[in-house]
């Protein structure tokens, strides 16, 4: 197997923007619904409305982002371009006084993950060897995880020092938060602008659609299959409250993201190596029973303790599921329509993301005059669903 040493520049380099982006991205995203929560009081099912467009937009912007990039037969441009608005929309966060306001700049900021999204992973799958696209992706995730780690670690010490062990953000802090993230957003950005070559690949040269023929029927399958498991998959803003309902403070909250993305980052690297030389399918498996297991545990927990081990966990499925996901696509798409795959693929998770969110935001805190089921009913919804979408991919795909 070849080493690390052997991955090309543009893994490297992309790997670098990656880590910088997460720093600036992981300090905000995970305060984000708590300012909507304790500073602005938006009940769950705006939260879950306001994630779920986000996403949204998002996907429907990567399906013609990387149809583009194959049309093109080039994707650096759109990468550098998706980061540079990512970076644009922060300061809108120090203006904003009202979900709408914060709703803005989710949208803008998922506006342009979907412009580079399908690109930036088209391009790796571009630059790397057909048996180094488990070790590249990995080192990518790895990368990104790093920088989550780095950004939380961050947060934590200007949350400490704005507000100790508050259960409750403030609004002062979080404008703080937002400020110094700033820094590494625009960072990004002169890193990819610079570091990354184009890779020359084969032009689509066919006009824009959405059919799916010509794709192998395991991609079609697999599309299936993700769109059912997300659909149980709600944003990652319901695990912060659920942990905060249950008396953790926001700097413990922040702690715990932490060691989630320093196990994300630990475990990518093998886990995509291993991936490598063993069935991806059976890596994918393992990671959605394990995701399962945390779901059903964020229903009945109620300890500190037991959410610490929760989100250690939860850092391990991301290792065995994301980076390993899309080595999967490789495999199974032809080079020249590698770009359209990955804006179908990330497309059909982020739709499905509308819903999915939206509705464990209602199966929490109901809507209108209904009360909803309370904070265990969306994890026990989406762990079952976890659990009939592993079955089905491991049979059926």
């Amino acid at each position: 197997m070849r080493t690390l040493r052997s991955l090309p520049r543009n893994i490297w380099a992309l790997s670098l923007t990656s880590l910088l982006r997460d720093v600036a991205s992981e300090m905000l995203v995970h305060l984000v619904p708590l300012f909507l929560a304790n500073v602005l009081l938006v009940r769950t099912g705006v939260i879950g409305l306001i994630e779920g467009i986000a996403e949204t937009t998002s996907s429907l912007m990567k399906i013609y982002s990387g149809w583009l990039s194959d049309q093109w037969g080039k994707r650096k441009n759109l990468t550098v371009a998706g980061y540079g608005l990512a970076a644009l929309a922060t300061p809108l966060l120090l203006v904003a006084h009202s979900w709408p306001g914060v709703l803005l700049y989710r949208f803008l900021d998922r506006l342009g993950k979907g412009i580079r999204t399908a690109p930036r992973d088209a391009l790796i799958a571009d630059s790397v060897a057909p048996d180094q696209r488990g070790i590249g992706f990995g080192l990518h995730r790895a990368a990104d995880s790093a920088g989550a780690f780095i950004g939380l670690l961050l947060a934590i010490v200007i949350v400490w020092r704005s507000q100790a062990n508050a259960l409750l953000l403030n609004e002062q802090t979080f404008h703080k938060v937002v400020t110094w993230a700033l820094v590494p957003s625009f960072l990004a950005v002169i890193v990819v602008a610079l570091g990354v070559r184009e890779i020359a690949h084969q032009r689509l040269g066919a006009a824009p659609h959405l059919t799916l023929s010509g794709f192998d029927p395991r991609f079609l399958r697999f599309l299936v299959v993700i769109i059912l498991f997300t659909l149980g998959n709600s944003t990652d803003a319901f695990l912060i409250l659920r942990a905060q309902t249950a008396g953790s403070s926001v700097v413990m909250v922040l702690a715990m993201l932490a060691l989630f993305n320093l196990i994300y980052a630990l475990l990518s690297g093998p886990v995509g190596a291993l991936s490598d030389r063993i069935n991806r399918r059976l890596v994918i498996v393992a990671g959605w029973l394990l995701y399962a297991l945390v779901y059903l545990g964020f229903a009945g927990a109620g300890q500190t303790w037991q959410f610490w081990l929760l989100y250690a966990t939860y850092g391990a499925y991301y290792a065995m599921t994301e980076g390993v996901a899309k080595a999967f696509l490789a495999d199974i798409v032809p080079s020249e329509r590698r770009g359209t795959a990955y804006g179908v693929y990330n497309a059909a998770v982020g739709l499905t993301a509308l819903p999915a969110s939206v509705l464990a935001g209602v199966l929490w805190q109901g809507a209108g005059g209904w009360t909803g089921l309370g904070p265990a009913a969306p994890f026990l919804f989406g762990g079952i669903l976890a659990l009939v979408a592993a079955v089905l991919l491991w049979l059926w795909v």
